[in-house]
């Protein structure tokens, strides 16, 4: 009792320092101090850090969530208390941002269908299967990355890239004994490459539009900037793969004959993913294509292994002794409990059942509910003018072409940090700077290239951002972990940079 009495009087005598403050520091107009924009950011910073350390990688099961949730209620409360800013303004700008996100909800759910059928129908266990005698340990991780390139640079998307080929890119490190690190970050580092180049990408075209920059102009340009970042990435994988050699790796037979023994291992499983291809190349919507692709998946799970769908139906449920049972009922559940819920598959090796087992659309609801509180936090922000008030802080700095760029880098990551989304993270990084650019004579193709430099390559890093949570979910690798092997990621911005301090190809709008 005394504990709760004691709480409760330090988050009164908090609430009461930050509203006090905030009123202190309070001016004119509707833009709050920037001292007073940053609290809600260094509370929720200061948060995030003890629920990561109290809880680790449950982080995401909770904690987080309430974080985000905290830190919005500080902003709300500071802003309703001082600037005087109506709840409606709050929930209209929720709504606006929970709309702008809901069919990316659904594609988190797709995703999660999708790397379930993949794995139930054999898809990924052929791959993994075959994978393990054709790539070398000593190529395998610059071949990752190429790999993830072209299949993302054709699909225009990282998330189904990693949900598919790089699932079983990282099964096969397991088998070839390589760090699962180093393969997230080679496999995380080839998707955003293409999903960055390519003309599909949802973050290109939104870029490229919210500049008002012609596409094909933007991606262009980018090759400034994206090209040598990969050549320095695949050089750098390259390199250290040439210390995997192959005796270093796992008995990769332990991983065949335990695939072979559960699963019907047949090439006829891979016309699903040469459909899914064909769906990509004719350019249907990343949604249907997901969807698509996890029915056709359940088609042929259905025809090549009825008897793992007839154990998931069985596992642990009251329908046990119909193990043997092999009617279309039990086949149709275990295809259901593959889509919906988690699997599990006994192969007779326990490393190798981590890897074949999923979670469905549910393994993805920790994902979408952090997703959905990152938002109610980045709506906060942005409603208050609090994001406002912090970058306009930075743009006063801005006296040459290099901190203009620079601080344009800046505040794409950093709104990557606050936000928790790459998509509000590259509008409001053009939002600020487009007349910034536009005064300085700068072209509008300088201002696309950057904020997919900053905001878009970035996004993966951190760990409460959309990218960030559904990566490390679909690879089983947090965050943190796969952080300092995403070469591409880390050298992006960095490359923006120093490409604008050289001044290559960099011109001002003649008047």
């Amino acid at each position: 009792m005394h504990c709760f009495r004691r709480k409760r009087s330090f988050l009164f005598v908090f609430s009461t320092f930050l509203i006090t403050f905030a009123a202190i520091m309070k001016r004119k107009g509707l833009v709050p101090h920037p001292a007073v924009a940053i609290i809600p950011v260094v509370v929720l910073i200061a948060m995030l850090a003890v629920v990561i350390t109290l809880f680790g990688s449950d982080s995401l099961s909770g904690g987080s969530q309430v974080a985000l949730l905290l830190g919005m209620g500080v902003c709300v409360c500071i802003s309703m208390s001082v600037y005087r800013v109506s709840w409606r303004t709050f929930e209209n700008q929720i709504k606006h941002t929970m709309g702008e996100v809901s069919v990316t909800l659904l594609i988190l759910l797709c995703v999660g269908m999708l790397s379930g059928s993949w794995m139930i129908s054999g898809i990924v266990p052929t791959l993994i299967y075959y994978g393990v005698q054709v790539m070398s340990p000593q190529f395998f991780l610059v071949t990752a990355c190429m790999v993830c390139a072209l299949v993302s640079l054709l699909s225009g998307s990282s998330w189904t890239t990693i949900a598919t080929i790089g699932v079983a890119l990282l099964g096969i490190s397991h088998a070839l004994g390589i760090s699962e690190a180093w393969t997230a970050g080679a496999i995380i580092s080839g998707a955003y490459f293409g999903d960055k180049m390519s003309p599909l990408s949802d973050t290109t075209i939104l870029a490229s539009s919210t500049t008002g920059t012609d596409l094909f102009t933007h991606i262009r340009y980018m090759t400034l900037t994206t090209t040598p970042s990969f050549i320095i990435t695949l050089a750098i994988f390259f390199f250290d793969g040439m210390g995997n050699g192959s005796g270093t790796g796992v008995d990769v037979s332990q991983y065949t004959e335990g695939l072979a023994r559960t699963f019907n291992i047949s090439l006829w499983a891979l016309v699903v993913p040469l459909l899914t291809g064909v769906l990509i190349a004719k350019r249907v919507p990343s949604l249907i294509v997901l969807f698509l692709s996890s029915v056709m998946a359940g088609v042929v799970a259905i025809i090549l292994q009825p008897h793992v769908l007839t154990e998931i139906a069985t596992h642990g449920s009251h329908l046990s002794h119909l193990s043997s049972d092999t009617s279309p009922f039990t086949i149709i559940r275990g295809l259901a409990v593959t889509f919906y819920g988690a699997t599990m598959v006994d192969t007779g090796n326990a490393s190798l059942n981590d890897l074949v087992s999923t979670g469905g659309m549910a393994g993805m609801l920790n994902t979408i509910w952090l997703i959905l509180c990152a938002m109610c936090f980045g709506a906060s922000m942005v409603a208050s003018r609090m994001i406002e008030s912090i970058t306009q802080v930075v743009v006063r700095f801005v006296r040459s072409r290099v901190s203009l760029v620079s601080s344009t880098v800046g505040t794409g990551i950093f709104l990557n940090i606050t936000t928790g989304d790459q998509f509000i993270s590259i509008v409001l990084n053009a939002d600020i700077y487009k007349e910034v650019y536009r005064n300085k004579g700068y072209e509008s193709r300088l201002l696309s290239r950057t904020c997919e430099d900053s905001a878009t390559v970035t996004s993966v890093l951190v760990p409460w951002n959309t990218c960030g949570m559904t990566q490390s979910t679909v690879l089983g690798v947090s965050t943190l972990t796969y952080l300092p092997y995403c070469f591409f990621n880390i050298i992006s911005p960095l490359m923006s940079i120093v490409v604008a301090a050289i001044g290559w190809k960099i011109r001002r709008v003649k008047s």
